[in-house]
């Protein structure tokens, strides 16, 4: 079978292999379609485990099933997840399932025409694709359970409420979607202006050039400074302006990071006295999982206007440069098979 082997951003090659037999616990899928995610394109997160075969945002069909499977059969339409929680652990009984400690199996990469799904993952990481998500649609499952996840985590956020998301990738219009749904008040804030006008016509209430005043132009149009201001970019400026936009008793989610080398101040001693709250917010759980395949099932969010490319696998590297550029691109779905 042929895969996309990342060695870096620069360096991304068609290679072969064998095509992996199933054991007793496991089951091989073909990849219909898998998403480059804003993740797999950040160097300091993917090098130290370099080269691999990347893609965790894949819809795909069973092929064979290990003699022990009885959940799936083959013809079954599947999502799978990078990585399930055990489910036992004290973090996963709170509710901490990213940071599940358990963790041993990890999806291999969906830039594949076909993947193993480990045995953990056939148990707890595999979903049935209800008929009204389609396999590109499939691509958006974890991307939107991390949005579902972040919101959250953030206290909902409540219909009325201000939002204000800072960067307006795919992850961020993700974020503008979902708080429309929740009848959100939304500010939308890039340097490109393109994506800003994406963002309008997703019915952001207000768009805003990152290199203005954003906390201006929000209290103008709101009234007020933001309950959840959402981070969906690293770049260190929009750090600074979120510290200027959100209210008291609101919440500042890190849903992007900037790179470890980078140093944040944060003005503790005012949030102190505002009782404002810094969230942090990486990966899904199951909880959020089905809670995204709710919401694209009922088309409660939808996603096929967030789609602007579709490649072969061997426009895999093609694919990444679109990401890397920011410019033309949104979502980048790579179509194995």
């Amino acid at each position: 079978m042929k895969v996309a082997r990342w060695y870096n951003n620069q360096d991304i090659r068609i290679e072969e292999m064998p095509t992996p037999t199933p054991g007793p616990d496991e089951m091989l899928v073909k990849v219909m379609a898998c998403g480059i995610c804003g993740s797999d394109i950040v160097e300091w997160y993917r090098l130290p485990r370099a080269p691999l075969v990347p893609g965790h945002e894949l819809g795909a069909e069973v092929v064979e099933t290990g003699q022990s499977v009885k959940k799936f059969t083959a013809g079954d339409r599947v999502f799978v997840a990078p990585k399930a929680p055990c489910m036992q652990c004290d973090y996963c009984r709170n509710g901490h399932y990213p940071v599940c400690t358990r963790i041993k199996e990890r999806l291999p990469g969906g830039l594949a025409e076909y993947v193993l799904v480990p045995a953990a993952l056939v148990e707890n990481g595999t979903y049935r694709l209800p008929e009204a998500i389609s396999y590109e649609q499939s691509t958006f499952i974890e991307p939107l359970a991390c949005v579902v996840r972040a919101q959250r985590l953030a206290g909902g956020p409540q219909p009325g409420q201000a939002v204000v998301v800072f960067g307006c990738g795919m992850s961020g219009l993700l974020h503008i979607k979902l708080a429309k749904a929740n009848k959100c008040r939304v500010i939308a804030v890039d340097v490109n202006p393109g994506r800003l006008k994406l963002a309008a016509g997703l019915k952001a209430d207000v768009t805003v050039d990152a290199a203005d005043n954003v906390a201006r132009h929000l209290t103008a149009a709101t009234g007020k400074k933001a309950d959840v201001v959402i981070l969906s970019t690293s770049a260190m400026s929009a750090v600074d302006q979120a510290w200027q936009c959100v209210d008291k008793g609101g919440a500042v989610v890190f849903f992007a990071v900037p790179a470890p080398d980078k140093q944040i101040v944060a003005p503790l001693n005012d949030f102190w006295t505002r009782e404002i709250r810094i969230l942090t917010s990486y990966y899904c759980g199951p909880p959020d999982i089905e809670d995204a395949i709710d919401l694209l099932t009922s088309a409660t969010v939808t996603v096929d206007d967030l789609v602007t490319h579709r490649l072969p696998l061997e426009d895999t590297a093609r694919g990444f440069q679109l990401v890397l550029d920011g410019q033309e691109s949104i979502k980048v779905i790579i179509t194995p098979n």
